[in-house]
């Protein structure tokens, strides 16, 4: 036992070539600082941070003050300084950098749980193991290496795996409403309206989630699979607006070839100190915890909930990439305990449009907007209040259903799940109807 220990400990602390690793995190943090720059030149951080008036918290994240507005622009720009230092810098200056983009990315992302993206997380997970891992020589343990390639790798397998499901690969949802959407596109579009298409999408994108990792991994058909990055990614990019998400996983890609590709190209980076660093005990049980942890937790979706995409329980931090058309339309009715009168209120009056939306679909957000407006008017009129919900959701071209039971005080209300009627894609198939 102690001899395999010591041979698996011996591979893992090898050094491997850290040209590559340097490219990538030259680009990642011109890619991260360039993402937070274009937020406040497209004008986005008004409907993000600076409109709403009501802002969705994450309950595990509630002890994280709120950014002031005032701070929103300067949290962006120095934010971008960190990432740029996080992808050239070396040493203390390389992880300083790290972590003042990690402060700023992370208290942003925070502000407000409509926000939410997979890939802001993601930029999120890689940011902090750049930050950490030994980088900064010639070489780095090989472990450093196949941890950025695992963290890579479990988006993957786990976005395939949440893909296997039947609205996925039997009815082709929700790529059919969105192929149809897209179907005007110059030289897409054609393809798109072919009725096979949104079946063939799906299976295609599963089967490549599912295995791209591995492609990439092996030699003899890493030049294939580069081909197939570039074109999964480069069509997502061109049919959804996901933000950055293609041009990371596109640079991710780079993490699976030679890590001497870079030297093969002529490129002679600077070494500032002798990397490498070797798998002691500490240091493997850390690594095993963390792997664990990124392997296990998106899948709690299946001890929370009944259906991921009906009650979206586990969704967040999941990496459940676009497997759901969700519409709602959510209205609440509050009335003050043993009175009859009732006072009818539009989400709308009190978010943004942005986070109304967002919100419709969400049973956990829907409740939280329901309290707060129910804590509001108790304490206007001076007793206690009841608060009920009509939200109608339609769920890949069903027909809507409401999601909560009627008779739910939301301010009351102790367990989700069983306030929530059953998910219609346990008794109904998608509608097929055209997308105008």
């Amino acid at each position: 036992m102690r001899a395999r220990w010591e041979q698996l400990a011996g591979w893992a602390g090898a050094p491997e070539d850290g040209a590559s690793v340097r490219v990538y995190r030259a680009l990642i943090g011109l890619l991260l600082a360039g993402a937070l720059v274009r937020l406040h030149l497209t004008g986005w951080t008004g409907p993000l941070f600076l409109e709403p008036t009501f802002r969705f918290e994450y309950e595990a994240f509630a002890f994280v003050p709120v950014i002031p507005k005032a701070l929103v622009p300067w949290a962006l720009a120095v934010g971008a300084v960190g990432a740029v230092v996080l992808g050239f810098g070396a040493g203390m200056a390389r992880r300083l950098g790290g972590v003042v983009f990690l402060a700023c990315f992370g208290w942003l992302k925070l502000y407000d749980v409509t926000n939410y993206l997979n890939h802001d997380y993601l930029a999120f997970l890689l940011g902090a193991l750049l930050t950490v891992l030994p980088l900064d020589g010639p070489s780095l343990p090989r472990w450093a290496l196949w941890l950025l390639r695992f963290q890579v790798g479990v988006v993957y397998v786990h976005a395939g795996l949440a893909k296997v499901n039947t609205d996925w690969l039997v009815h082709g949802q929700p790529l059919e409403t969105w192929f149809a959407a897209n179907r005007g596109l110059p030289v897409l579009g054609p393809l798109l309206a072919l009725p096979f298409a949104p079946l063939l999408g799906s299976w295609a994108a599963c089967l490549y989630d599912l295995t791209i990792p591995f492609w990439l991994s092996a030699r003899r058909t890493r030049p294939f699979a580069l081909v197939a990055v570039l074109v999964f990614h480069g069509a997502t990019h061109a049919l959804f607006d996901i933000g950055i998400f293609p041009f990371l996983m596109t640079l991710n890609a780079t993490l699976f070839l030679d890590p001497s590709w870079p030297r093969r190209l002529g490129w002679r980076p600077v070494a500032v100190a002798q990397g490498g660093r070797p798998l002691g005990a500490a240091l493997a049980v850390g690594l095993a915890m963390y792997v664990a942890f990124q392997a296990l937790f998106p899948l709690r979706s299946h001890l929370l909930g009944d259906d991921v995409l009906w009650d979206e329980q586990g969704m967040r931090w999941s990496w459940k990439v676009m497997l759901r058309e969700k519409n709602g339309a959510v209205s609440y009715r509050v009335r003050a305990k043993g009175e009859t009168r009732e006072w009818q209120i539009d989400p709308r009056d009190v978010l943004t449009a942005r986070q109304a939306n967002e919100m419709s679909g969400q049973p956990d957000l829907i409740v939280q907007l329901g309290r707060h407006l129910g804590r509001d008017l108790a304490q206007k009129l001076g007793r206690p209040v009841e608060v009920f919900v009509d939200a109608r959701v339609s769920l890949n071209r069903r027909a809507p259903r409401l999601l909560f039971k009627p008779e739910v005080d939301l301010m009351t209300l102790e367990n989700l799940r069983q306030a929530l009627n059953e998910s219609p894609r346990r008794a109904s198939s998608p509608e097929s109807v055209a997308v105008r």
